[in-house]
């Protein structure tokens, strides 16, 4: 995926939105996989399962978020575990990227493509995926429980017009508004 994205999407890119300098070109910078679990509350071990499979899935370690404050509403306090994170640089970013786009994405129930609606006008992505199972990498059997996730992708682009030109130069599949019913 890095070669791919020197050697065909820079170019284009560039070519595409007249910059003067190859450094302009928007490139991705970090993928940020974030897993909230509200169940938490009651059962301490689901985090700890979270962290586990936020690390199977990225090859790279997850930690447990805290909550910043208290909702005695939700029996929640400060500094309690109630989710996991783990932010992809580098290498393991574009290998990430690749086994989403190309395996695990496909994988989705009545799949059509993502949305376009997930950009925050910084040039960041935002994704919701609503099982963790659509990832080769997470056994069905060991599985207790099916969640969801965000998967937000940062990028240098500044506006949210060359953001998606990139997103969808790497391959991931966008829904065609063309082709909808």
């Amino acid at each position: 995926m890095k070669d791919k994205y020197l050697s065909e999407v820079a170019p284009e890119l560039k070519e595409k939105f007249q910059y003067k300098s190859v450094m302009q070109v928007p490139k991705l910078t970090k993928i940020v996989l974030n897993k909230g679990i509200g169940a938490a509350v009651a059962d301490k071990k689901l985090v700890d399962q979270g962290v586990e499979e936020l690390s199977l899935i990225t090859g790279q370690k997850a930690v447990a978020t805290k909550a910043k404050n208290s909702i005695s509403n939700f029996k929640l306090r400060e500094e309690m575990p109630i989710g996991a994170k783990v932010t992809l640089r580098g290498d393991k970013m574009y290998e990430f990227l690749d086994r989403l786009t190309t395996v695990a994405l496909p994988r989705v129930r009545d799949f059509k493509g993502i949305s376009d609606k997930g950009f925050d006008g910084r040039g960041n992505y935002t994704l919701g995926v609503t099982e963790q199972i659509i990832f080769p990498e997470i056994s069905i059997e060991k599985v207790n429980r099916i969640s969801g996730m965000d998967i937000t992708f940062v990028t240098t682009a500044q506006t949210d017009e060359e953001s998606f030109a990139l997103l969808k130069a790497f391959g991931m599949p966008f829904i065609n508004k063309n082709n909808q019913e």
